[in-house]
């Protein structure tokens, strides 16, 4: 069997590959989704709120880059030099696209039970504050 960090590459590649793909369509990628659904959380988001969300996902850089595309293409707008909103169009393709990346999700988890897929999640948020919350390691003396 392979360790569970094998499997948490590979399942975040594929997630990745897989919905680029079905966003391409779209003019999105993963992290553009992110995006949009961060701004759609929070109405007059913040670059800084949404670089905080987002920073498990991608560095800085990424999600500024994810930002300007969204911007460009009218998904969003700006109403002051630091704050995001969807536009009215952006709105009403999200709508459309959450359809799709509702399939998405169905895909993903064929022949998984709602209660496995909990008892997943569940062990990785386990997994993840052990090791976020554990005393740091101090190096060793030479």
């Amino acid at each position: 069997m392979k360790p569970i960090g094998y499997w948490l590459n590979r399942t975040d590649e594929a997630l990745t590959a897989s919905m680029n793909a079905m966003l391409d369509a779209y003019g999105l990628t993963r992290l553009a989704w992110q995006v949009l659904n961060a701004v759609k959380d929070s109405p007059q988001a913040t670059d800084t709120d949404i670089l905080t969300t987002l920073a498990a996902h991608a560095d800085d850089a990424h999600v500024t880059a994810a930002i300007d595309t969204l911007l460009t293409d009218g998904w969003a707008t700006r109403p002051s030099p630091t704050r995001l909103t969807l536009t009215d169009d952006g709105r009403a393709r999200l709508t459309e696209v959450a359809e799709r990346v509702a399939a998405f999700r169905d895909l993903s988890t064929t022949g998984i039970s709602h209660e496995e897929y909990r008892n997943a999640v569940t062990v990785l948020e386990r997994i993840t504050h052990n090791l976020e919350t554990a005393p740091k390691a101090q190096p060793s003396s030479p």
